[in-house]
């Protein structure tokens, strides 16, 4: 079992899914960060509870070289979409999705079927092949 399969069994013990694992570098420092997501919401409790489970397993497998941070947070209201899987956590969502021509396609995050991501603009509704997109992200009206 790989490292992210042992995290997301931790992350679904606790009854979260998870949302995304990345390793990034922020003001000089590693941080392996965990993000998780929870149909009643994410709060510091169960971020801490996850951490604290998690926390051992990477002491056994380190996830990177060297000194770093584990970090598990939710992806907040507005989050970038950078996999097939978080279009299909995101569905009933309003979506801003940029193309590789440059097109926007703004509107509501319907469904995804196999590689194409079905969304309802204010005119019709597009499907998208998950490959042309550039980049991605839900949006929340204030």
């Amino acid at each position: 079992m790989s490292l992210e399969e042992e995290i997301k069994k931790i992350v679904e013990s606790c009854g979260a899914k998870l949302y995304d694992i990345e390793t990034v570098t922020e003001h000089g420092k590693t941080i392996y960060r965990v993000t998780i997501q929870h149909p009643e919401g994410v709060d510091l409790d169960l971020c801490a509870d996850i951490s604290n489970l998690i926390s051992p397993l990477l002491d056994v497998n380190p996830p990177v070289r060297g000194d770093y941070n584990l970090e598990v947070s939710s992806p907040g209201i507005e989050r970038k979409l950078k996999k097939l899987s978080h279009f299909k956590n995101s569905i009933g969502e309003d979506v801003k999705v940029v193309l590789h021509d440059g097109t926007q396609i703004k509107g509501k995050l319907e469904k995804v079927e196999d590689n194409k991501i079905f969304i309802k603009t204010e005119h019709n509704e597009e499907i998208i092949d998950f490959d042309n997109i550039a980049s991605a992200k839900t949006y929340f009206e204030w």
